[in-house]
């Protein structure tokens, strides 16, 4: 009895020790991977607005955006024009000098 409780403890402390392996890491815009390429995805684009919305003063967390559509719309209205969120805020709503 006294073993498996030995070798449960030892399991725990291992897995707890481990941590999640699959923490997503960001730059910017971009999904860090394994390999050290980058690549474009919602997740990190979402928590860069968050960032950069906050630089302009919102009070907002990358949660808020990613998962109010209204509320990432209001904010690229607004900062959308900003080279460092330009390509996150295309599909909301945002047109050229040309209306386009």
């Amino acid at each position: 009895m006294r073993s498996k409780l030995i070798a449960a403890a030892c399991f725990l402390g291992l897995a707890a020790a481990a941590g999640p392996a699959s923490a997503i890491e960001c730059q910017g815009n971009f999904q860090v991977q394994k390999n050290g390429n980058r690549i474009a995805t919602p997740y990190c684009q979402d928590g860069y607005l968050a960032i950069v919305a906050r630089e302009y003063g919102f009070r907002v967390s990358a949660d808020t955006i990613r998962y109010s559509v209204s509320e990432k719309q209001s904010i690229c209205r607004v900062i959308g024009e900003d080279n460092r969120v330009r390509e996150t805020c295309m599909p909301y709503g945002l047109f050229d000098k040309f209306g386009r």
